[in-house]
């Protein structure tokens, strides 16, 4: 199972570095932050909050209390993301990567909550 978590772990950590960059940096995500009715601050907030989740799960290998705590916080951005996305009417297709960015931080909370207590 280590496997599998290490893995779940560095690739939640990359995508969440990428996506947080892509928020703060990319026109396309400024359009599309627009088309999800999102302010340019909260685009901003979710491109740093991201960023630095990404940057604790990385070190979560060190100090399980920061996958604790980023794991939760990706969880309700996920579920946020998820959310947001059904209430515009997107297609199921376009809201299952946060459905399932979702699932693996839940489920990645739960582990770094065992393992810190």
């Amino acid at each position: 199972m280590k496997v599998l978590h290490t893995t779940l772990i560095i690739l939640s950590a990359i995508s969440f570095l990428f996506y947080g960059h892509s928020c703060l940096f990319s026109d396309k995500m400024k359009q599309e932050f627009l088309r999800f009715q999102l302010s340019e601050k909260q685009r901003k907030i979710t491109g740093i909050l991201q960023i630095l989740a990404g940057l604790a799960l990385l070190y979560s290998f060190v100090n399980p209390l920061l996958g604790v705590i980023a794991t939760a916080g990706l969880t309700i951005q996920m579920l946020l993301g998820f959310l947001v996305r059904l209430k515009i009417k997107d297609p199921f297709i376009l809201a299952l990567p946060s459905f399932v960015f979702m699932i693996f931080n839940g489920y990645l909370f739960f582990y770094f909550l065992k393992i810190y207590l």
